[in-house]
Formats: structure tokens, sequence, C-alpha cells
């Protein structure tokens, strides 16, 4: 592995950069603080002044890949039209699962295992990206709380089914395509509805 060069005030993000390397090529287990430190050059207690202990560093990892995934399904929406979003949203959010399987994995054991306020607001960083992606209930388009949930739990199911290589990405693709058409067809339905109730009083 190639060292970067660092001085005192990027050696954090050397070492987190080395962790996401040793993640994505040995796993999870494989990751030590002191081997990082090796493989950084410096002393053995060097990464301590950064991260007290692994769980720091684990800690550490998921908000940086809490606050990527939200950059990247970010940067994929924004057409200003919903379903368009939702699909460009859904494909970002899989694509990075499949780029980076360990990683995400690592951000949502991370998020439930005793989440410090740190990891705890880069996840919610990107729930409420998505929450934006599927609009306030009322909104012309959306639908109902229950129905989004829905949505949100059958991606994070395809997404799991591809970092566990047990779905190629191509056919996850399709799959949360089609979640999201049926998603479409309910809220537009329960739209019409609504619509019928009030017309109807």
């Amino acid at each position: 592995m190639a060292h970067r060069p660092f001085h005192h005030g990027n050696l954090r993000a050397v070492l987190l950069d080395h962790a996401e390397t040793v993640l994505r090529e040995r796993g999870l287990e494989a990751l030590s603080l002191r081997e990082l430190a090796r493989e950084a050059g410096v002393s053995h207690g060097a990464p301590r002044a950064h991260f007290i202990d692994r769980k720091a560093l684990v800690d550490a990892l998921a908000v940086r890949g809490f606050t990527r995934l939200t950059a990247q399904v970010g940067a994929a929406t924004g057409s200003g039209d919903r379903v368009s979003d939702l699909r460009t949203g859904g494909a970002a959010y899989l694509d990075f699962a499949a780029r980076d399987a360990a990683l995400l994995d690592l951000m949502w054991a991370a998020k439930t295992d005793d989440p410090p306020p740190e990891v705890q607001e880069a996840a919610t960083g990107l729930f409420t990206l998505l929450k934006q992606l599927l609009g306030e209930e009322g909104d012309a388009g959306a639908g109902p709380p229950r129905l989004g949930l829905v949505l949100m739990a059958t991606m994070q199911g395809t997404a799991d089914l591809v970092t566990s290589r047990r779905l190629p990405l191509e056919q996850a693709h399709a799959v949360l395509d089609e979640a999201i058409t049926l998603y479409v067809a309910g809220a537009t339905e329960v739209s019409r509805m609504r619509t019928t109730a009030r017309r109807a009083r």
C-alpha cells in the first residue's frame, strides 16, 4: 500500500484512507490501530491522538460513509421531478452499495450500536435527504408515510442483497425501479381517493 504524505494536520485523514482500504480488501476484523500506524509510517501510539480506540475509528468511518453517501445521492438528484429523483437517487444508493459494500455494512452496524452524536447526525442527514425525495405527506405526487417507508425498506433490502453478492447490481436496479413504479402508482391512487373524498363532503 502506497503511503500518502502527511503532516501533523492530516494524519487523521490518512489513517481513515488506510482504514477504508483495509476494510474494502480484508474486512472489518482486519482493522487495527497499530497496523494502521505501521502502514502510515508513524508510531503505534500516534493514531490515539485522533481515535481513542478501535470503536472510535469505526464510528469515524461510519460518519465518513454516511456523509459520502448523502453527497452522492444529493448529487444524483435535484432535477425538480420527484419520480426522476427517486430513480436516480435510488440508483446512486445501490451504486454505493456495490462499490463500498463493507463500508455500508459498517455504517448501519455503527448506527445501531450505541452510536455517538456524530454518527447519529451523519445518518440523520441521509434520512432527511431520503424523506425529501419522497416528499411530505400532502405534497403533489407524494404518498402517505407508510407507503414511503415500504419503498425505503425495499431500497435498503435490495442494497443488502447487493452487498452480500446475492443480487447482481443490474438486477438490483431493475428491482428498485419496479418498486418505485409501484410506489408512484400507489401514491397516485391515494391522491385520487383524497380528491374524491374532498369532493364528496
